[in-house]
């Protein structure tokens, strides 16, 4: 391996350090040998969830996400356009080590585009395939790094961890912004023919979706026994009850700032799931 290459990987880990520092802590539990690895694959999902907010229209945000999936699809990789950017040579380079699955790579960069636009999230069940393809994935992609049996049944706590995160993540950015709201459902707000203030509503939708959040980490947790080093993939979702357990106390009232868990409790999950055989 050449040192730029090396290089590129550890620009991965700066992106990835800079930009959302518990996932990089959670990387720290994965064996040095496949962590650089693992930081190529979420610096790339990083990237692509960022991408909605570097534009100021939704197609040069498509653009972006295009490039993306031309380099992965093999027509950038064969030139300078996709070897010379760093994150897309250690994810490149990390995809054909692995033999990771390029179409769910594509998936990831496609499920993005809803960010660009104000529609609204079609269903709950939507919205799960959405955290599926943006933040399942990229757990089981490092699970496989890790040698987890993908085949097996335990293996869908990646899946059910993956969900549980993406989830919480929303509910963050609806708590944070009403850019967010998008993502909550029509059917969310249904009310049997009630009438209810635009706020009731709202905290009743986030409710339905921190409940979510909540089934899909518990299911996790059960399934989450025997992953042996594969349980290190598991991480990033570690401190999702800390986020649900504060945005249950603002309940998304705008005079109660939701604010985060300390870095040092959230530290402590992630250390503490790493000791232990579930999350």
């Amino acid at each position: 391996m050449t040192a730029a290459s090396e290089e590129n990987y550890v620009q991965c880990e700066e992106l990835l350090r800079a930009r959302n520092r518990d996932l990089w802590l959670a990387c720290l539990f994965a064996p040095p040998d496949a962590r650089k690895h693992i930081h190529a694959l979420y610096a790339f999902a990083q990237e692509a969830a960022d991408v909605s907010g570097k534009v100021t229209q939704p197609l040069l945000g498509e653009m972006r996400l295009q490039w993306w999936i031309d380099a992965l699809e093999g027509a950038a990789a064969q030139g300078d356009g996709a070897r010379a950017n760093p994150i897309a040579d250690a994810l490149i380079e990390t995809i054909e080590l692995f033999a990771l699955p390029r179409d769910e790579f594509i998936a990831l960069a496609e499920a993005h585009v809803f960010d660009l636009y104000d529609d609204r999230m079609p269903s709950w069940s939507a919205l799960e395939d959405y955290c599926r393809a943006t933040a399942s994935a990229p757990m089981r992609w490092a699970a496989r790094i890790l040698g987890a049996n993908l085949q097996a049944p335990s293996a869908r706590a990646f899946d059910e961890a993956g969900v549980a995160l993406g989830l919480t993540r929303i509910a963050r950015a609806v708590a944070e912004s009403s850019g967010g709201q998008k993502f909550l459902p029509e059917e969310a707000f249904a009310k049997d023919g009630e009438a209810a203030s635009a706020r009731d509503a709202l905290r009743s939708a986030t409710k339905q979706m921190r409940g979510l959040a909540q089934f899909h980490y518990d299911a996790a947790r059960s399934l989450a026994l025997d992953l042996g080093p594969a349980h290190a993939a598991l991480l990033p979702a570690a401190t999702t009850p800390l986020y649900l357990e504060r945005l249950a106390r603002s309940d998304y009232h705008p005079d109660r700032p939701t604010g985060e868990p300390s870095p040092l409790r959230r530290q402590w999950r992630i250390w503490r799931a790493s000791r232990g055989v579930g999350l």
